[in-house]
């Protein structure tokens, strides 16, 4: 029997192991993968990891898999493990610096490599923040529910506040207050420079020195009636600095570090090694501290003003269109990590006094969360009607981190973005939940639903909202426009639901549903059905959608697919195969001329052209993983002579490739071949039956389904 092994030694063993990891961080929900080669990744293997929500395969061998609220957990553990650590911690590359440079340049995408580029740096530079964020929001509307109920005032002055809420306001306001400082160590991070050099030079911005700078005798200042504020300019060795308030800004860091990077990489091929410790960060000082006080700074403030005041004229003059745009481009946003621009446009609205240090985004933009939340509670009142118990748990934890977190990341990746029909349903409660908010702004003569600080908009931020009666109002009608709609209409396919009917053990007939007994009958037909011949090359041909293997208390076996010697699993050379994370199983020792071959009728979803795995999802409903050698996938098809590809249907018996034993032994790669059921988490057992030794078409492992 194989060791017990941890979600987190099993995301590292199914992502290849550290020394298959570039970089690797993380987001609100996600683990994010830059790794050497992602083609051999099992989307279906990571997916079936015990607390994994969701596997996402990205372009340039990125990969992201879906945890959830647990992930800082999760992402510090794989930091943790011996191996992660012995490769360098998070970076995990085990190369040098100028072999992640090649990489990375290798790895452009075209005219499109610098937008990538600028996105990935916007997103690393606050995607650590979020947790931080979300503590604060969750402190901010702690205090808007006391003052809902008349028992603090937050917006008297602070001469006038009780020292307790005073000191609750610290509590988030850090967060707030210091958010440039975090911004550049992070941004600083990202650009692979001294992230404490770059904390530094915006600390400079926010020192007790910095401010008095605006009483100083020498500091002239003007009345902006504009802003309702004072424009003052202090004079620094004879040259004017105009002086802003940098508490809360995120242009400002993200633009002085990405020119800090350009002055500290360029100190670091001139300054002699021995001094480099002293004299880059002393340098850096003296070059990028004058410049970002005088330059990068007030320009940072003017564009974040500049575009905060161009939405806030859109949202007064067309206020509906505004109220329905922003929930309508948001679901295509945040899959592709671009809704950073808008959430820094938020954080930039509350820091001037251009918008009255309040920002009026939030508002239309809880009309897409709570849409994308009503959708989420529709699938989970159809999975507990068809008895899907993954689907179930699969809504249930995104549904709890939706309405209590405002996280929208596992409804979108465990389940919308699965579906295609529930991306237009939940536009439409978008399109609704921003058309209430945008009558109700022009009806009451406001300027749309607005907040004065960040939050994420869940049910327990519905307080900080202004007015509170309109925006509850906008995301009721999104949650319960996108519910009704899914719940009448469904979110998956007649096909895609009788398939998950079939797996979870109930059949569907007409308006009757059959329990699991009855399709038990119908099963002899369907392995009838499977067994009928197929012609070769035939690639649409659809495997009948009872699945024998998987009714309760059904017992299949799977044949050997080629002449060799047993091993249990867990002595298998391969830690992502011995550790059961792609499934249970068992290791063969080909002999004699390799020839591997379908172990039961089905079709072919994995088969690369290297030859050296095939992914075969039976007609039984059993997934079947086999892998031809260990780490064959290096000599990229030299020596298999591939016989089927992607789609195909195959027949027991059919050839699936040929191998040349001579070309893996002279390359010294292990021949073990391990034979897998990738989907063991649908069955109550997976037993090796085959002896000591196999021939194909003999019967090899054995699964057995649950009871009803």
């Amino acid at each position: 029997m194989a060791t017990t092994t941890s979600t987190p030694e099993a995301i590292l063993d199914a992502v290849g192991g550290a020394e298959n990891i570039i970089h690797f961080t993380h987001c609100a929900t996600r683990l994010r993968f830059e790794l050497k080669d992602a083609s051999g990744i099992d989307k279906a293997a990571v997916e079936a990891i015990p607390g994994v929500m969701g596997a996402v395969p990205q372009s340039g061998d990125r990969y992201q898999i879906v945890i959830g609220g647990a992930v800082q957990s999760v992402y510090d553990e794989i930091n943790s493990l011996p191996a992660m650590k012995s490769q360098g911690g998070s970076s995990g590359s085990g190369q040098s610096d100028a072999d992640v440079k090649a990489a990375a340049r290798a790895k452009a995408r075209g005219k499109n490599a610098y937008v990538d580029a600028f996105f990935e740096y916007l997103s690393d530079s606050f995607r650590p923040l979020l947790p931080a964020l979300l503590g604060a929001s969750l402190i901010i509307a702690g205090e808007a529910i006391c003052e809902a109920f008349g028992l603090i005032n937050t917006h008297a002055d602070d001469a006038h506040k009780p020292a307790t809420l005073l000191f609750v306001d610290a509590m988030f306001r850090a967060v707030f207050y210091f958010l440039p400082v975090m911004v550049a160590y992070n941004a600083s991070k990202k650009l692979k420079i001294d992230p404490w050099v770059g904390t530094a030079v915006m600390a400079a911005l926010l020192t007790p020195e910095f401010i008095k700078l605006d009483t100083h005798p020498s500091t002239t200042c003007i009345d902006n009636t504009t802003l309702n504020s004072k424009l003052c300019t202090a004079h620094i060795a004879g040259l004017p600095m105009q002086l802003n308030g940098y508490g809360g800004q995120v242009f400002v860091p993200l633009m002085m570090v990405a020119i800090l990077a350009l002055v500290y990489k360029g100190l670091v091929k001139v300054v002699p090694t021995n001094v480099q410790m002293v004299f880059v960060p002393f340098l850096s000082f003296v070059i990028m501290m004058p410049v970002t006080a005088f330059l990068i700074g007030p320009l940072g403030i003017w564009i974040g003003t500049g575009l905060g005041t161009a939405l806030f004229w859109l949202n007064s003059h067309a206020p509906i269109i505004f109220a329905i745009l922003i929930p309508m481009v948001y679901p295509f946003l945040v899959p592709l990590g671009l809704h950073w621009p808008l959430n820094a446009l938020m954080l930039a609205n509350i820091a001037s006094a251009a918008t009255n240090h309040t920002d009026f985004i939030q508002g239309p933009m809880g009309a897409w969360n709570f849409a994308c939340f009503g959708a989420t509670a529709a699938v989970l009142v159809w999975s507990v009607r068809d008895k899907d118990n993954e689907m179930r748990q699969t809504a249930t934890g995104a549904l709890f981190a939706g309405l209590l977190g405002g996280i929208s990341e596992p409804s979108l990746y465990g389940i919308h973005l699965r579906f295609k029909r529930i991306y237009p349903f939940m536009l439409v409660g978008c399109a609704v939940g921003g058309l209430v908010q945008g009558i109700g702004s022009m009806l009451g003569g406001i300027d749309g639903v607005t907040t004065t600080t960040f939050v994420f908009t869940s049910l327990l931020t519905i307080p900080v909202f202004n007015p509170i009666w309109l925006y509850g109002i906008a995301v009721a009608a999104a949650f319960a426009t996108s519910f009704f709609l899914i719940v009448t209409f469904g979110y998956r396919t007649k096909e895609e639901r009788a398939e998950a009917l079939a797996a979870a053990g109930v059949a569907k007939g007409g308006n009757t549903t059959v329990s699991a007994p009855a399709e038990a009958a119908e099963a002899p037909k369907a392995t009838a059905a499977a067994a009928a011949p197929v012609e070769e090359g035939d690639r649409t041909a659809k495997a009948p959608t009872p699945k024998p293997a998987l009714v309760p208390g059904a017992v299949t076996e799977i044949a050997s697919p080629l002449k060799a010697t047993t091993m249990d699993l867990d002595k298998v050379p391969d830690p992502v195969f011995s550790s059961g994370a792609v499934g249970q199983g068992v290791g063969l020792e080909p002999q004699g001329d390799i020839v591997v071959t379908a172990p039961a009728d089905g079709t072919v979803v994995v088969a690369p052209s290297s030859g050296h795995a095939f992914g075969i999802t039976l007609d039984s409903g059993v997934e079947i993983l086999i892998h031809v050698g260990l780490d064959t996938v290096n000599l990229e098809g030299q020596g298999f002579d591939v016989k089927v590809s992607q789609g195909d249907r195959v027949s027991a018996g059919q050839e699936l490739v040929r191998v040349d034993r001579s070309v893996i032994e002279q390359a010294g790669y292990p021949l073990t071949t391990p034979v897998l059921v990738t989907n063991t988490a649908s069955f109550a057992s997976v037993e090796v039956v085959g002896g000591d030794s196999v021939e194909p078409g003999q019967a090899l492992i054995k699964v057995t389904a649950p009871e009803a």
